[in-house]
């Protein structure tokens, strides 16, 4: 009896996936950490000591490849230009100019070469830069704020996301 009992209890489908809740989704720790790191960036900064032209927000590359971004790298650059919009900043949208650099597969890339070009046909003062790094546990954002007058950096901002299962997936790149 207390086979059957045992053998009834038992599935043959093997372990249950529970599935992700809106309230698991709306607390998400991957898009609160990178709002964190924009409010990091932007603390205390005054944009009106840089100028009242608009931010623009390049994609955030690989730093091992330049020319091409991963999914990692577009979510990554549509938080941040979320959170600067949320923190006040007057952040344009890039991708709906076409006279912009795109790269099929990588997104907005902006190279220190192409920043005055583009800043200049869009009347940018400041731009949003960053490269991620993927190590064995965590992988590390570098992010930046470039005056577009004179490419210095005004700010800056590091720090790591761990390697889950949700960063390994935005990590892969189609080829």
């Amino acid at each position: 009896a207390v086979g059957a009992l045992v053998a009834g209890c038992a599935t043959s489908s093997g372990p249950v996936r529970i599935e992700p809740s809106y309230q698991e989704a709306s607390s998400s720790p991957f898009i609160q950490t990178n709002r964190d790191a924009v409010a990091k960036l932007t603390a205390g900064f005054d944009m009106a000591s840089l100028g009242a032209g608009p931010v623009l927000v390049a994609t955030v590359v690989n730093v091992n490849d330049l020319s091409r971004a991963a999914p990692l790298g577009r979510t990554l650059s549509e938080q941040y230009a979320t959170g600067m919009v949320a923190g006040g900043f007057n952040v344009k949208e890039i991708k709906l100019r076409g006279d912009v650099y795109v790269r099929e597969g990588a997104g907005e890339l902006l190279l220190s070469r192409e920043i005055k070009d583009i800043a200049r046909n869009h009347s940018a003062s400041l731009v949003l830069v960053g490269t991620y790094s993927a190590a064995a546990s965590f992988t590390y954002v570098s992010l930046k704020l470039v005056r577009t007058e004179d490419s210095r950096i005004v700010s800056g901002y590091d720090y790591a996301l761990p390697n889950d299962r949700d960063v390994q997936r935005l990590l892969a790149v189609a080829r």
